[in-house]
């Protein structure tokens, strides 16, 4: 059994932040879903702490989100936006790049092709990236270091579905320390302050992870590409410790799986303290083995996420969080509410 099959409506797309919306960020919608039991609860975000038990151990990924937008010019003066992605293992010189305009996929662009960008930089195709068909290996050529060069003259990636033009702030989770994603990583976004102070008051421990995750248009059949990612020595020990003591290792965001997983690769069957790239596709068939629940966004029918999702919540608790979710009118995307899997 998989996650239905569904056209999502414009009607349950956020357009804008909550903020934008009259919320607070930890004010969205949260849909918990247990798989040992079968509850489903209706709850808000803010309301994380009562749902967690003291002992369990809340994993974030503390990437923070990079304008990584650019206003780019063909040689023919085709107008087009450039999504700056991640580099590539072993050619750190290069970087994945995606081709928009007006903001649906653009599939122009050939080898060679040279494209102007702001402050007299530019950008050069130099192949189509194997891994998925809207992607172009590039080289950039900048006057300034790529973060910087990004700061001053990009903006965060935005999609169609987007109403407004809203600031960076507006794209980073509240305790986002290092600089690095093409996208925030959105399960995150949420958590307030307040809501983590709780979360510790409660005896639920909050460790740190960081995976700068690329681009998340991810086409149907597209695994994610690599990505860079570390896990600490401290938290590896402390999802450890927690399911030694019984507690339950929750990952906020798909970019946490992936990094605990494949330090649980590394580590053989236990997370480890480690870094460097990823490119684990975490798959019912696999397993997960250092994650026991998940909270994370609402994904589209042929997201390639759903079968993570499936890993760690079962594929009938996922297809029926999505009819609830549907039926509920939980809110898509970035800006949206959030799910809740529990074991």
């Amino acid at each position: 059994m998989t996650a239905p099959a569904f056209t999502l409506p414009e009607r349950l797309e956020a357009h804008e932040p909550p903020e934008g919306r009259g919320l607070e960020r930890d004010e969205v919608r949260m849909l918990v879903t247990e798989r040992a039991s079968g509850r489903v609860l209706d709850l808000r975000a803010r309301d994380l702490p009562a749902v967690l038990a003291p002992g369990d151990l809340l994993v974030v990924n503390t990437s923070a989100t990079l304008p990584a937008a650019l206003p780019a010019t063909r040689p023919d003066g085709t107008s087009v936006d450039l999504h700056v992605s991640t580099a590539l293992p072993g050619a750190e010189e290069h970087r994945l790049v995606e081709l928009r305009r007006d903001g649906a996929r653009f599939r122009g662009g050939r080898a060679g092709e040279r494209l102007d960008l702001p402050g007299g930089a530019a950008a050069t195709l130099v192949a189509p990236w194997v891994g998925a068909r809207r992607l172009w290996v590039a080289d950039l050529a900048l006057p300034e270091p790529l973060e910087a060069y990004l700061a001053r003259h990009g903006r965060p990636i935005r999609y169609p579905h987007i109403r407004g033009d809203w600031p960076l702030a507006a794209y980073q989770t509240v305790y986002a320390t290092e600089p690095g994603s093409a996208e925030m990583p959105s399960a995150g976004r949420p958590l307030s302050d307040r809501v983590i102070t709780r979360l510790v008051a409660r005896g639920v421990a909050v460790a740190p992870v960081v995976l700068h995750a690329g681009v998340s248009s991810l086409e149907r059949g597209e695994a994610p590409g690599p990505e860079r990612f570390r896990v600490p020595e401290a938290t590896a020990r402390l999802v450890a410790a927690t399911r030694a003591g019984g507690g339950r290792v929750i990952a906020v965001g798909t970019t946490v799986v992936r990094a605990l997983e494949t330090a649980a690769d590394e580590g053989g069957g236990e997370a480890v303290a480690a870094e460097g790239w990823t490119r684990l596709v975490v798959t019912p068939e696999r397993g997960v083995r250092a994650v026991d629940g998940l909270l994370t966004g609402w994904h589209e029918a042929e997201s390639s996420h759903l079968m993570l999702l499936r890993t760690v919540g079962g594929a009938r608790l996922v297809a029926r969080a999505y009819r609830e979710a549907l039926e509920r009118a939980y809110l898509w995307h970035e800006f949206g509410d959030v799910h809740l899997i529990l074991p």
